[in-house]
């Protein structure tokens, strides 16, 4: 590399710079000329030492820590949703509570919608341990560990409106957990490691749901509640340690200067690209048909088919594990297809696979076909996961990646939030085989305008899969 001054193009998603060779002094060139100021050549010269990184990428993730410690921080991700939600409801039932107070829990989890409002404390505020992300991260899993063990020790016998308190308090942790995991994974992992690295934090946050519902069910059942959420608190305080061997980001971003800044700052960066209205139409539609389907999946097994819940606990678990294949095989074929490849592929998989409960809509009860369609559901699914979850990633910017992605994660819930209502109406109009036929249909704006924004999906992820300082003659 040729000696000199060099003048910084500002990324327009990671807040970090590509140099570039000056006449003896420093320019500054705004984010919105990143895609324009060196040309074709930049493009062409990034995405040429991008692919030669990704030609042994897939073998060389699996044995970075980087990757390694996304199991479990997944894994505590994932461990107290169900004991504020499924978990909770079945303890508050066998203690005696009535179906009215019962049902008021279920706005305990109300923080993780909401998590937004306060993610931007988390980008602003350094604690004195461990940096930003870290230091977080330590705070909340040592919150969730202590509030789990109180709460095992009140019990809801003592007081219904002391133990929802203790309910919301994980809830809150557990959602500002979220927050800053999230921003940690997209902040450490490489960009050819995003897709394995959503792959196996799908599986950790997968294998905890497992133990937090139907382990931590058994538990109670032979043990008691009180033992039960102990040993869930045991375990969450057992991944301090995992913290405390997680890698810091190698191209740590310093924090906003101001809260005014943390708040507004992740606005109007990302609203300042060209075409950011569109991207945030990607985010609600990309997987629109996927939770369209998904809204009365269970209802359509259960009511429409007439499967018994056994038969579908046997098929969910199958479907579980095709989720996580799912997610490796679209983690693994991410670093050769490319970001926007990869999504375009896989959403059409995702949109067919719906297709498949029509198959059974019209074939009538059959166990085999229940297990094709949950089984390719799941599959296109976990692969459609993997690479959305990198899409997000590759859109934040690491000065504002905690705000950033819960806003973006919450953008995309919006989809299937209002899903519920529309598909038991058009079920009760046409019946369930038009109704997948229409999931499927739904599927298709998304992928029309995943193809219109090929062009600035591409410049983010080659613009992204740069780690260091790169050469160009502009």
């Amino acid at each position: 590399m040729e000696s000199g001054a060099w003048a910084y193009l500002p990324l327009p998603a990671n807040g970090s710079s590509l140099p570039r060779k000056s006449s003896g002094r420093k320019r500054r060139i705004h984010d919105s000329d990143a895609f324009s100021a060196c040309g074709n050549g930049m493009l062409h010269l990034v995405s040429l030492r991008s692919r030669c990184r990704m030609n042994h990428s897939s073998i060389r993730a699996y044995l970075t820590p980087r990757l390694g410690i996304m199991l479990p921080l997944g894994f505590a991700s994932g461990l107290p949703l169900a004991l504020t939600g499924g978990t909770l409801q079945a303890w508050l039932t066998e203690a005696g509570l009535d179906l009215t107070t019962i049902g008021l829990f279920a706005y305990v989890g109300l923080p993780y919608t909401l998590k937004f409002l306060w993610a931007p404390v988390m980008d602003r505020i350094v604690p004195p341990w461990l940096g930003r992300r870290r230091g977080w991260m330590i705070v909340t899993q040592s919150g969730l560990a202590l509030a789990l063990a109180v709460m095992a020790l009140i019990g809801p016998g003592e007081g219904a409106q002391m133990f929802a308190a203790l309910a919301l308090a994980v809830a809150f942790l557990s959602a500002s957990q979220d927050i800053v995991f999230d921003a940690y994974r997209t902040d450490v992992l490489k960009p050819e490691e995003r897709g394995l690295g959503a792959a196996t934090w799908v599986m950790g946050y997968r294998i905890a749901m497992i133990a937090s519902g139907s382990l931590a069910l058994i538990l109670a059942s032979r043990m008691g509640w009180s033992v039960a959420y102990l040993c869930m608190a045991g375990v969450m305080a057992l991944g301090v340690m995992t913290i405390l061997m997680s890698p810091e980001p190698e191209d740590a971003q310093v924090a906003p200067k101001s809260m005014a800044e943390a708040v507004w700052g992740p606005l109007t960066e990302f609203l300042s690209r060209p075409m950011a209205v569109a991207l945030l139409g990607l985010i609600v539609l990309y997987k629109l048909g996927d939770a369209f389907a998904g809204a009365l999946t269970t209802s359509f097994l259960l009511r429409g088919m007439q499967f018994s819940s056994e038969d579908i606990g046997v098929v969910r678990a199958f479907g579980m594990g095709a989720t996580i294949l799912g997610a490796f095989i679209g983690g693994g074929m991410m670093p050769r297809l490319g970001l926007f490849r990869s999504l375009f592929v896989f959403g059409i998989l995702q949109a067919l696979s719906n297709l498949s409960f029509m198959w059974l809509a019209w074939a009538g009860k059959s166990y085999a076909v229940m297990a094709f369609a949950v089984g390719v559901e799941n599959l296109t699914g976990g692969m459609g996961t993997a690479a959305f979850v990198a899409l997000v990633m590759s859109l934040c910017d690491h000065r504002y990646t905690a705000t950033q992605f819960a806003l973006l994660s919450s953008v995309e819930a919006l989809g299937r939030v209002f899903l519920g209502w529309p598909a038991a109406k058009l079920v009760g109009l046409a019946g369930w085989g038009p109704f997948f036929f229409v999931t499927f249909l739904a599927a298709l704006p998304g992928l029309w305008l995943l193809w219109f924004l090929r062009k600035p999906v591409m410049q983010h992820a080659e613009f992204n899969s740069h780690r260091g300082e790169v050469e160009a003659s502009c």
